[in-house]
């Protein structure tokens, strides 16, 4: 069978699929299969275009490794267009991987990494036996593709990496493009290598960046913006020693503001589901979509994939600076997807939470599963086998508010305007929520996303 074939085969079971208890409805899913990272996210032309890390054939994340498409004219309505980008090619033969898109005035471009891994005998597959190409695929109208351009092989890279080189973000400039590529340096040190380009296809390296020490061996899934006047790299660095309040998931990801060092970086989001985050820009605002999963865990989806699908993206979140610190917030057109008002007491899995001027040591328990304590630190900890292995998170912060997003079987927590925010899968047999302490909350039924497949 063709790989179209293969994905037509493996979508037959869309239907079935989205009858699952587990799904969410207000957060992108896989149609049937596995997601992980978001991809190409732009605005473009009246619509809101979401590609992502795409196994129709396994909710395991085996086989075909594709970019999936959603559009959107208001990030509430969604159009699945179907996989945009199949691994087709010499260049991209065991998957096409992480990138991003760029929007023109008459085509859109999609810039992403080609993975080969070779076989014929045994590699570690960091210093030898893999390949990492950057891709560019162009569109008319956004939906249909056209032929492949390979712009850069792994021997075009600097000698002083491994052959972990991926997912370029591209940005147009005042002066052309520039290009972000995450990195690992010989020696085992994350880096992320900066190329400029007059014309969107040849690409010249300017600076590789890495930081004064060591801070994790690999830096993944990079993007580069200026936001309320501050500079920031984000990466999703691997291999950084875990802390009380840091880095205490498997991987991962934050930024930098104008300088990148250890001291300086600032996680986004310290739940137990969140992984390789990209950002756009709309003509008005910087929207963020995060992976809400994580790789190499010790805990599982198992509900869900028994269902034939694992993982969504975030909530999309608009970021706002103060004073060099991002604050994340889910983008406001969320607020017309609620509803009628409902108790505390009521059993609904989709409605969002608002708590305002929470006392110390209060305590919210979501789902009888899911315990929230507040205090001079925020603690998230699992009470039930719900959470399929998860445990607790923390997070050095007086919590004086929050907003709770619960969907099914995902939820996402924001705290004190976004200052701190958590994302967690749990899988629930029922969703209350009992509050003890002092604070004054607010609960509303969610509508779900308008999905049309």
């Amino acid at each position: 069978m063709t790989q179209r074939e293969l994905v037509a085969k493996a979508e037959e079971n869309i239907p079935r699929v989205s009858a699952g208890k587990n799904r969410c409805r207000y957060h992108l899913l896989p149609p049937v299969g596995w997601m992980n990272d978001p991809n190409g996210l732009c605005y473009w032309k009246g619509t809101y275009h979401v590609f992502f890390q795409y196994a129709p054939q396994s909710a395991e994340g085996t086989g075909l490794h594709c970019w999936g498409h959603y559009a959107s004219p208001d990030l509430l309505s969604w159009k699945y267009c179907g996989v945009a980008v199949y691994p087709d090619t010499p260049e991209e033969a065991d998957g096409a991987y992480s990138g991003s898109a760029v929007g023109e005035e008459d085509h859109l471009s999609l810039y992403y990494t080609g993975n080969v891994k070779h076989k014929d005998k045994k590699y570690d597959y960091i210093s030898d036996g893999r390949e990492s190409n950057t891709i560019l695929l162009r569109s008319q109208n956004g939906y249909t593709f056209g032929k492949k351009q390979v712009l850069l092989r792994t021997p075009d890279y600097p000698a002083e990496f491994t052959r972990h080189i991926r997912d370029p973000k591209v940005q147009k400039t005042e002066s052309g493009y520039t290009m972000v590529l995450g990195g690992r340096l010989k020696g085992d040190r994350g880096a992320v290598l900066v190329y400029d380009s007059a014309n969107g296809e040849d690409f010249k390296l300017r600076e590789v960046i890495s930081g004064r020490e060591k801070f994790g061996y690999m830096w993944e899934c990079p993007d580069l913006f200026t936001l309320g006047g501050d500079r920031f790299l984000c990466v999703s660095p691997q291999g950084v020693p875990h802390e009380k309040y840091k880095f205490q998931s498997t991987y991962s990801s934050g930024y930098f503001c104008e300088e990148a060092c250890a001291e300086n970086f600032r996680e986004w989001d310290a739940g137990f589901d969140f992984y390789a985050p990209q950002t756009f820009f709309d003509g008005s605002r910087r929207i963020l979509f995060g992976w809400a999963g994580m790789p190499d865990v010790p805990y599982d989806n198992q509900p869900s994939v028994a269902e034939g699908w694992q993982h969504s993206l975030t909530l999309p979140r608009e970021l706002t600076n103060r004073n060099g610190v991002l604050y994340q917030m889910p983008v406001r057109e969320i607020e017309r997807l609620r509803r009628e008002e409902i108790p505390l007491s009521q059993d609904c899995g989709c409605y969002e939470l608002l708590l305002d001027d929470i006392a110390p040591g209060t305590k919210l328990l979501l789902s009888d599963a899911l315990e929230l304590s507040f205090g001079e630190e925020f603690e998230l900890r699992f009470v039930s086998d719900a959470g399929r292995g998860r445990d607790v998170r923390r997070a050095d912060v007086h919590a004086r508010s929050a907003r709770v997003f619960m969907d099914v079987s995902l939820c996402e927590i924001y705290l004190n305007d976004g200052e701190k925010v958590f994302t967690t899968r749990l899988y629930p047999q029922k969703n209350t929520v009992v509050l003890n302490g002092s604070c004054k909350a607010v609960r509303y039924a969610m509508n779900g996303y308008a999905i049309e497949y």
